[in-house]
């Protein structure tokens, strides 16, 4: 599994450890994945993924799951989160028909 965050884009970072003699050794900068469950309320599931904190954060701000994809630009959403903005987006213009 990467460790790339499919709403963030965020990745593996490589730098230099510097030591107090200044000494430089190449290291990597791991980015904060947390495995997390969110509800769509227009589709009624449940959608686990690895995200970053910083995703989680960006979602709780927008109003949760649904709000944040709908409001985003697919090329900085992962294929799985395209697919599930594309049923989003299929459900609300049904549900507009409708009424």
């Amino acid at each position: 599994m990467t460790r790339v965050c499919p709403i963030s884009g965020k990745r593996v970072l490589c730098g230099n450890r510097v030591s107090h003699a200044n000494n430089k050794t190449k290291r990597r900068f791991m980015p904060n994945l947390q495995n997390v469950s969110l509800l769509s309320d227009i589709l009624g599931v449940k959608v686990k993924a690895r995200l970053s904190t910083h995703a989680i954060r960006s979602i709780e701000k927008n109003g949760g799951l649904d709000n944040y994809l709908l409001g985003t630009h697919n090329c900085s959403l992962s294929s799985r989160f395209r697919h599930i903005k594309k049923l989003l987006q299929r459900k609300n213009t049904s549900a507009l028909a409708d009424v």
